[in-house]
């Protein structure tokens, strides 16, 4: 019971066991019930028939010897054996004891009929088997009346008609035998084309099995076969998606690390060239030289920290593992807080910024740190990629059921190959500024928040845009 066409083939043929246990438990029992209904309701008639005679031998008090011919020709017109049983009418019980059988017979002791002794108590016709000497017997008892005291009717005598069941069972019996041989024979076929059928699924699983340990050590260019529409073949698709979407990640994780560390050797070389610098001078530099040196490792520093604060928050929202914290926050007041803190980088970047929003709340649910971390990231983006003197909107609104705030700069805009690729890590529309993680980290945040971040630009106008539910 290891394996699939194992655990398959029993469980066919248990059900088509199962169905013919049903077939046989309610066919076979029912079958012998009506069978031997009709037989004794067929006897019921032919005893009310045949018992007319004997009655009327009874009432003209005829001889023992003509009474007997009346019951044998009763079971020769009846073609069934036809007993007479006189009554005894105790206080507790009743009695009968033959009085005359069509077999000839005096002292009869191979049939009890307890089929009379149920006609005298509910004086009427009574039908019942009982087991004969070779087979079942099927028996009807007709209560034969007289007037008795104070001339009520008495039941004095009882005529039985007795007929074998042998053929009843007989045909039954055939009927069993050709359900157990039928439900023999389905078991058989079910069970076979169980494990068929078994095989041939366990053929497909043990292919997928075969693809699945190849993708599990290593070899991304396994394929697993989609050869069907149905659950195995759904399987195999929903597989083979993973085991692209894996070959893309190594692809796009070879890249990721070779770029982060193309992107963290720059700025270390450039530290290790100025402190070389430094060192060798021994005294030699003009204090001039020496604070241009000093600010050069001050920016490559600050670098760093930014690439690596970037670097370490991209992990964190790709690994599931950032947390947010949603509360109502009015964006409005969000995006004036945080434009202000952009005041000193736009002096020294010559642009001015606006700030656009309603004169009523801009409310919505969400985490405020991690929208004013988009904010920062978008606002940060744009004057890092913008030439100097270059002017910025920032807005908040709502429109239905959802809010949005932007950012929008004046610059010379995203080149049009360039903005599928935006929200890529380490992409910049241009090589000589930035790390590219920043439009990255914005973007995993607007999805991480049920949001969308939307990017806009033609020369002259770049517009990217948070959109929230509300």
């Amino acid at each position: 019971m290891q394996t699939i066409g194992t655990r398959l083939a029993a469980i066919f043929g248990l059900i088509v066991l199962g169905a013919f246990a049903a077939v046989y438990v309610i066919v076979v029992p029912g079958l012998e019930s009506s069978l031997t209904e009709e037989r004794l309701n067929s006897l019921s008639r032919t005893a009310r028939q045949y018992a007319q005679p004997i009655e009327k031998a009874i009432t003209e008090n005829v001889d023992v010897r003509l009474l007997d011919q009346a019951v044998r020709e009763a079971a020769d017109a009846a073609n069934a054996r036809v007993t007479l049983l006189g009554v005894n009418q105790g206080t507790l019980d009743v009695e009968t004891f033959p009085k005359s059988d069509s077999t000839a017979r005096t002292d009869i002791t191979d049939l009890r009929f307890d089929v009379a002794e149920e006609a005298v108590r509910t004086r009427e016709v009574a039908t019942g088997t009982e087991a004969g000497a070779t087979s079942r017997v099927g028996q009807a008892a007709v209560p034969l009346f007289f007037p008795g005291r104070n001339g009520a009717q008495e039941v004095g005598s009882v005529v039985v008609l007795t007929s074998s069941l042998a053929d009843l069972d007989g045909q039954v019996a055939v009927v069993r035998r050709r359900v157990l041989f039928a439900g023999a024979i389905s078991f058989l076929l079910a069970s076979l084309a169980g494990a068929v059928t078994a095989e041939l699924l366990g053929r497909r699983v043990r292919r997928l099995e075969g693809v699945a340990d190849a993708v599990a050590g290593g070899d991304l260019t396994a394929r697993f076969p989609v050869d069907s529409s149905d659950e195995l073949g759904r399987l195999a698709q929903a597989l083979e998606d993973m085991r692209r979407q894996l070959a893309e990640l190594g692809t796009a994780r070879s890249r990721f690390i070779a770029t982060a560390s193309h992107e963290l050797r720059t700025p270390i070389f450039s530290l290790g060239g100025f402190v070389e610098l430094l060192r060798d001078a021994d005294g030699d530099l003009d204090e001039e030289t020496r604070d241009q040196f000093l600010d050069q490792i001050a920016q490559q520093v600050d670098r760093l920290g930014k690439l690596a604060t970037d670097l370490l928050d991209l992990s964190r929202l790709e690994a599931g593992s950032l947390d947010l914290r949603p509360e109502s926050t009015d964006l409005a007041d969000l995006a004036e807080m945080v434009a202000g803190e952009f005041r000193p980088a736009l002096a020294t970047h010559d642009s001015k910024l606006e700030l656009r929003v309603p004169g009523t709340p801009v409310r919505a649910t969400c985490d405020p740190e991690r929208v004013g971390q988009v904010l920062r990231i978008l606002i940060d983006n744009a004057l890092t990629h913008t030439p100097p003197g270059t002017d910025l909107v920032v807005s908040a609104s709502r429109r239905d059921d959802h809010v949005r705030v932007g950012v929008a700069d004046f610059g010379p805009g995203i080149h049009r190959t360039m903005l599928p690729h935006i929200f890529e890590p380490f992409v910049t529309s241009d090589d000589a500024q930035g790390s590219g993680l920043g439009l990255a980290i914005a973007h995993e945040l607007a999805e991480r928040m049920s949001g969308e971040l939307i990017v806009e630009s033609h020369p002259g106008r770049t517009t990217f845009t948070l959109e929230l539910p509300a």
